[in-house]
């Protein structure tokens, strides 16, 4: 199991109902529930059927795979996550995930969800997100991190793109989602989530306290497929 470091953007919880209820202060914006999980995860994904290259996977879905005991074991703990998440108010959603689609329109700049960003949302919510097999995502405090359109090489090209006036050039960068993607500075340290712990991490929305969560989806392991929970 990875230890999932204490810092100061990142506070560490032993239970789901400090996940839930813990509020972000200062420049914290991103909880963790560390465990170590039990059972086979691999099982569930070699039994699993990708449909596409994000396929969502169902309670019923997952109750309809013959399993082994360790299998089980682990169809047992992503339902109850299922659940806990639902019970909350959340909307979860379990994912069996191939890779996600690339950004290339513009070689200056990339707004997918490989590029380091934050989650923007219409009202006052958080993302949760569990890997519980394949690569897991990355994040990072937001004083180690620019916003890319205020990177001038960045910004000037945005520039020469937009073809409007000039007072609607920030409704354009953000009608585009380019304002929600970051470049990491020299001196950052991204944290990799790890398999099995389960997160919670700010966004950006009306009445957040806290800067949004600066992180990114990873690039997949060649052959391996993700199990993953989001929400």
């Amino acid at each position: 199991m990875n230890v999932i470091p204490s810092t100061k953007h990142i506070k560490v919880v032993s239970n789901f109902t400090d996940l839930i209820n813990t509020l972000f202060k200062g420049d914290n914006n991103a909880l963790c529930w560390q465990r170590t999980l039990g059972g086979d995860f691999k099982e569930i994904v070699q039994k699993l059927t990708l449909k596409e290259n994000i396929t969502e996977v169902t309670i019923d879905d997952l109750l309809a795979l013959d399993l082994s005991e360790s299998g089980e074991e682990a169809r047992s703990i992503i339902i109850e996550d299922l659940t806990l998440l639902t019970d909350a108010g959340a909307i979860p959603s379990l994912n069996l995930l191939k890779e996600y689609e690339r950004d290339d329109e513009y070689s200056f700049i990339s707004t997918d969800v490989y590029s380091f960003h934050v989650d923007r949302a219409p009202i006052c919510s958080d993302t949760f997100l569990c890997t519980y097999y394949g690569a897991a995502s990355d994040i990072v405090a937001n004083d180690e991190v620019e916003q890319k359109i205020l990177i001038p090489e960045i910004r000037e090209q945005l520039l020469c793109v937009f073809d409007g006036p000039e007072d609607q050039f920030e409704d354009f960068l953000k009608d585009n989602f380019f304002d929600l993607h970051y470049q990491l500075k020299d001196n950052a340290y991204p944290v990799n989530l790890g398999n099995g712990h389960l997160w919670r991490l700010a966004v950006d929305a009306p009445q957040q306290t806290v800067l949004p969560c600066v992180h990114r989806a990873p690039k997949e392991n060649k052959g391996e497929y993700r199990l993953m929970l989001i929400c």
